[in-house]
């Protein structure tokens, strides 16, 4: 089945605009202060950090050329970007929480 018209392209901009949320929060959060890092501190980092690798990976995924026509990336590509959505507001939230 073929993928929508404008999924890739919705899919690439949304992971893009994700990324920058994500490091916003990291910015705002406080990334560079000098004090001694904490184990939440640790897991905010992790989980931030695992979301950009899943976001970054949407462009790479959607893009992958394939063999047959209707053989599109789009539902793997969705997944990665929701994994990242999940991973970024999880770390929020434990930031939040802390």
């Amino acid at each position: 089945m073929r993928a929508p018209s404008g999924a890739v392209a919705g899919l690439c901009s949304a992971s893009a605009t994700m990324f920058a949320v994500g490091m916003a929060f990291l910015g705002y959060w406080g990334l560079y202060e000098p004090d001694a890092w904490s184990n939440a501190d640790l897991v905010i980092v992790i989980l931030a950090l695992a979301g950009f690798a899943a976001l970054g990976s949407v462009p790479w995924i959607v893009t992958t050329p394939v063999a047959n026509d209707g053989d599109e990336k789009v539902i793997a590509a969705r997944r990665a970007l929701a994994l990242g959505v999940v991973l970024i507001w999880l770390s929020v939230l434990v930031s939040v929480f802390t």
